[in-house]
């Protein structure tokens, strides 16, 4: 399936490629765009002005996919509180490392492509949520 987003890749583009290819679909294709109205037609947009999945309410995007995919993996809602942090700073969530994400995600975006930033960002998600899968397991940060 083809997925678009906007290009320059950042935090909430990147956890939202990491989501889709980790939970919904496999092999996915991105599509950069630098305006919604070049959204190919056989492609589902993403954190873009106008798109069913992009950010609604008070949540980012990562959170609205969760939502409309029905994805109830408390991981996976930890990761959110994470990514919306990093993304919108509104303070609604404790999450130490959105900051640190934050930057590690710009930066990439400084020195890479956007296909590069989804490549190396993937395994940091992956990190992230295996973190988080063995704390809930544990009931305490994994050593």
């Amino acid at each position: 399936m083809r997925w678009a987003t906007r290009a320059g890749v950042h935090i909430d583009r990147a956890a939202c490629a990491w989501l889709i290819r980790r939970h919904i679909d496999p092999e996915p294709e991105f599509v950069f765009v630098d305006d919604p109205a070049l959204v190919p037609a056989d492609a589902t947009a993403f954190d873009m002005r106008g798109a069913e999945l992009s950010h609604h309410g008070d949540d980012c995007s990562f959170e609205t996919i969760l939502r409309r995919y029905e994805l109830d993996d408390p991981v996976l809602w930890k990761l959110a509180e994470i990514v919306h942090e990093a993304d919108i700073d509104d303070e609604r969530y404790d999450a130490p490392e959105a900051r640190g994400l934050d930057v590690v995600l710009r930066g990439l975006s400084m020195i890479c492509g956007d296909e590069r930033v989804l490549e190396i960002s993937g395994p940091i998600f992956d990190g992230l949520y295996e973190f988080h899968r063995r704390a809930l397991l544990l009931g305490r940060e994994p050593a």
